[in-house]
């Protein structure tokens, strides 16, 4: 039998990508997380598509912290252009290793502790950052983050929420030392904006349910203060 065509016509361009591209690499976290935990996968996946549909028509948006980029591309089809950064050199060479031509991304080694990103973004987001940041430095990692922020643009953090913390995994735990509850999260982010809407996620499933039932919580910020 050919191994050069499908037996169903509809499928063909499965081989013609293959020949033409190689397949694809899910990355350094992203193949740990399908050795290791096939779901997360899907969970994380879930988290970058909320982002992208709360930032579609966007023209640019700016992603901080974003490990191998897993789910960066699905921003990437709401978003005309997307930039990454990460603080660990690691991660990002491993992005611009798999970047794509026809998915070009943006990638920088930068350190928002250290200092704001040069640009100015119609939507800044990080996805699993801030439960990372000692809460002493929380206010500069945020304000620094505010920098790249266009007047007008709008912020979304995504966290696991304080209460998860009881069933998280041990490798999990290990870099969260800034987990919040869902109240908490949101007067943090009323200290830099007049709206902030809160939402619940649990696995996939996005809700407005019971905050302190949700494992992973959202922030969707807008209307900047001192503008």
């Amino acid at each position: 039998m050919s191994m050069s065509k499908t037996r169903e016509p509809q499928y063909q361009n499965c081989l013609d990508i293959k020949q033409r591209k190689g397949l694809a690499s899910l990355g350094l976290r992203g193949t740990q997380l399908w050795t290791d935990d096939p779901k997360h996968v899907l969970f994380s996946l879930a988290r970058y598509k909320f982002v992208a549909k709360m930032f579609s028509g966007f023209a640019t948006a700016l992603e901080v912290g974003c490990g191998d980029a897993i789910g960066t591309r699905l921003v990437q089809q709401e978003v005309k252009k997307v930039t990454v950064l990460d603080f660990d050199p690691v991660f990002i060479e491993d992005v611009i290793d798999r970047n794509d031509e026809d998915w070009p991304l943006d990638a920088h080694v930068h350190d928002m502790l250290e200092g704001p990103f040069a640009g100015i973004y119609e939507g800044v987001y990080a996805l699993d950052v801030l439960e990372h940041i000692d809460s002493a430095n929380e206010d500069r990692f945020i304000r620094n983050m505010l920098q790249s922020l266009s007047a007008h643009g709008a912020l979304i953090l995504g966290m696991p929420s304080l209460e998860s913390q009881l069933y998280a995994s041990p490798g999990s735990k290990a870099g969260h030392v800034n987990c919040k509850s869902a109240s908490n999260l949101k007067q943090l982010m009323e200290r830099y904006f007049r709206r902030v809407f809160l939402f619940s996620m649990n696995d996939e499933v996005l809700h407005t349910g019971f905050y302190a039932m949700s494992h992973y919580l959202f922030v969707l910020c807008c209307d900047r203060r001192g503008q």
